[in-house]
């Protein structure tokens, strides 16, 4: 069982920067591949990083390379989104996400999710 509490959200400018943190709980932290999805009113949930157990693979949305950058630090059961030049259109409840194994960009291969933080980005 894991347990993902993210924190970090709020409201920033077009152009500006927010950090995402994604603290995990359970002892097997690096077993597990991590990935940011988010959810805008009235979309489904879409893809946004993942990163590996050992932090060797990330991958990312079109829509946010180069801007985004996902990383983790397994000593402290944490994953971060680091979120740059963000956009108006990056308005989203945020989720983090843990499946056992190889990263995934699909929603449906996550087995635990975290409650969700707003990013909210104003033009």
């Amino acid at each position: 069982q894991v347990q993902l509490v993210e924190s970090g959200g709020g409201l920033v400018q077009a152009g500006g920067s927010l950090r995402l943190y994604c603290a995990a709980s359970g002892r097997t932290f690096s077993n597990y591949a991590m990935g940011w999805f988010r959810q805008a009113p009235g979309k489904s949930r879409e893809f946004v990083a993942a990163i590996s157990g050992s932090a060797g693979s990330t991958t990312y949305s079109d829509s946010v390379k180069g801007r985004f950058t996902i990383s983790r630090d397994n000593a402290k059961n944490t994953v971060y989104l680091q979120m740059n030049s963000l956009k108006p259109e990056d308005t989203a409840v945020y989720y983090c996400a843990a499946r056992w194994g190889y990263t995934s960009s699909y929603t449906g291969g996550y087995d635990y999710w975290g409650q969700g933080t707003q990013v909210t980005v104003s033009s």
